[in-house]
Order: structure tokens, then C-alpha cells, then sequence
């Protein structure tokens, strides 16, 4: 009883001092806080910044799939901390977020929601539905220009990714928030500015001769026919027998798992191909 008084205090305080309005549970602060004080007795910091990654990631293995854990619908946007059930999007921010505060050797909640916050919101700054990253592709521009992450599809021999972004406002009916006409102009708004950014990424036909130019740890981005989309799934590099598998969040198993295949091969029929990013 202490402890749950404690945390809601804290909550509280968290509150009051963050611009972003957390939401979350006891289990996920215990969580968040059990994790990394874990790494700071195994001094986890210290490991390179790939080991690292998959360091945090198995941490997560067989935690359930669960998807749209962040569509917390009201009159404002939240920021939704939820390490109970994992999307493949959430899967790996909550991975980068605690990689990068263990680098930093950062060991609070408090640190954690900040870089949440980072990581989810164009600029790293929550405001209402639009802000947040609802396109992979913007989610890789816009931490690749704070300085988080590098895109290295075109530089491991990726090409063109021709695409014309509209998914979104399309399919209006789809997303509760953009019954708003402000947040679905606003949205209009990022879909053009994604349609005068070049993008590259490696086709799945070519993914097997250009593995060994991808390491554990780096970022996967699955791209897809479907027309006017840009991503369909994202997880992480796993190098395994000289072979390039993948760890991510699955909608297929239902838990955090890493393939029995390699990526090339576990790819599906809507699957194209990927894009690559590394932690900077």
C-alpha cells in the first residue's frame, strides 16, 4: 500500500514538472525502474552500442503483442507509457529510449518519459494528435535530424523508394482523432512535406546479397505495396549464424520474438523490402 501511495505521489510530481501528460500503470514504472537499475549494477553502459540494444530488447522477449495501445482517445493527446503489451512501433521506442538513457547512464523515470517523449513527437515536443510521428518515415527524418538515429539505406545500396503519402487522410475514417478537421488539415500538411523527401530502401529481392552491411541492433523499417503507405512493421537487425534475422514485436506469434528465419526470407506477400538506421 506504501509503495502503490508512493508511486501515485510521484506521479503526481512527474506530472507537474513534465509538459507531457503520462499515462500508465504501476506495473510500467516498476518495470522501467526495475530495468534500469538492472543495468546500472551490470554496468550495461559499458557493452557496444548493437550488444546494447539487443541487451534491452531480449529484455522484452514474450511480452504479449497488442496493438493500438497508444489510441488513448480524448480531448487531448497523451503520452502513453504501456510495458504490459507491446505494438511493433512501441516495441521499439521503449528499447531505444532505455538504450540511450543506459548509454547516458540516466536511471529515472523521469528520464525515461522525457525520452519518450523525444523519440514519439515531431521536434520531441507533445502536443495534440498531429505531433506525434504517425509515419515511420517522418519518425526516421525527424529523429535522424535531432541527432538519434542515421538512415544508412542509401549508403548500404538502397534504392529509390517511390511513394506518395496519403494513407492516412484517405482512409479519414480509420483514425477517430481525424473526425477533428484541424488535426486532419494538419495531417494533409505532413503527408505533403513526406512527399518532397527522398527516401531509399533496400527490395526484398536484394536483401540477402546486402545483410552483411547491416549490424545487430540497427533499426528494420518494412516497407510495402500497399499504395499510398509508406511502413508496415519495424523491429531490430539480429545477426544469428552469419544470417540476418529479425527481433520485433510480432502480430502474427502475439509476443516479442526473434525469427526463426532470416528477414529475407520471412518477409511477406504486401512485405517490399526495408529501411535501414543506426543509432547515433
Amino acid at each position: 500500500m506504501k509503495k502503490n501511495l508512493l508511486l501515485f505521489f510521484s506521479f503526481l510530481f512527474l506530472q507537474g514538472i513534465l509538459q507531457a501528460q503520462p499515462v500508465c500503470e504501476a506495473f510500467d514504472v516498476e518495470k522501467c525502474e526495475g530495468l534500469l537499475q538492472k543495468a546500472k549494477k551490470e554496468q550495461w553502459h559499458t557493452l557496444p552500442d548493437g550488444e546494447l540494444v539487443l541487451k534491452v530488447g531480449k529484455v522484452f522477449l514474450g511480452t504479449p503483442y497488442v496493438a493500438k495501445t497508444l489510441e488513448v482517445v480524448g480531448d487531448k493527446e497523451n503520452l502513453v507509457i504501456n510495458l504490459r503489451g507491446l505494438d511493433c512501433t512501441t516495441y521499439l521506442e521503449n528499447v531505444l529510449v532505455f538504450t540511450r538513457l543506459i548509454r547516458q547512464q540516466k536511471y529515472s523515470f523521469e528520464a525515461f518519459l522525457k525520452g519518450l517523449e523525444q523519440l514519439r513527437y515531431r521536434e520531441g515536443d507533445m502536443r495534440e494528435y498531429p505531433s506525434r510521428l504517425h509515419y515511420f518515415s517522418e519518425w526516421l527524418v525527424d529523429n535522424e535530424a535531432e541527432g538519434i538515429i542515421q538512415n544508412i539505406s542509401k549508403e548500404i545500396g538502397g534504392k529509390p523508394y517511390q511513394k506518395t503519402f496519403s494513407f492516412m487522410t484517405a482512409h479519414r475514417d480509420k483514425y477517430e482523432q481525424l473526425a477533428n478537421d484541424a488535426y486532419f488539415y494538419e495531417l494533409q500538411k505532413v503527408e505533403e512535406r513526406l512527399n518532397q523527401h527522398d527516401f531509399y530502401y533496400l527490395p526484398k529481392s536484394e536483401i540477402a546479397s546486402l545483410e552483411e552491411k547491416i549490424q545487430s541492433g540497427d533499426l528494420i523499417a518494412i516497407t510495402t505495396t500497399i499504395p499510398n503507405l509508406d511502413i508496415v512493421h519495424v523491429g531490430f537487425a539480429y545477426q544469428k549464424n552469419g544470417r540476418l534475422h529479425f527481433m520485433h514485436a510480432s502480430s502474427r506469434s502475439k509476443k516479442v520474438e526473434i525469427t526463426q528465419v532470416p528477414l529475407a526470407e520471412y518477409l511477406g506477400k504486401i512485405q517490399s523490402g526495408i529501411m535501414v538506421a543506426r543509432l547515433k
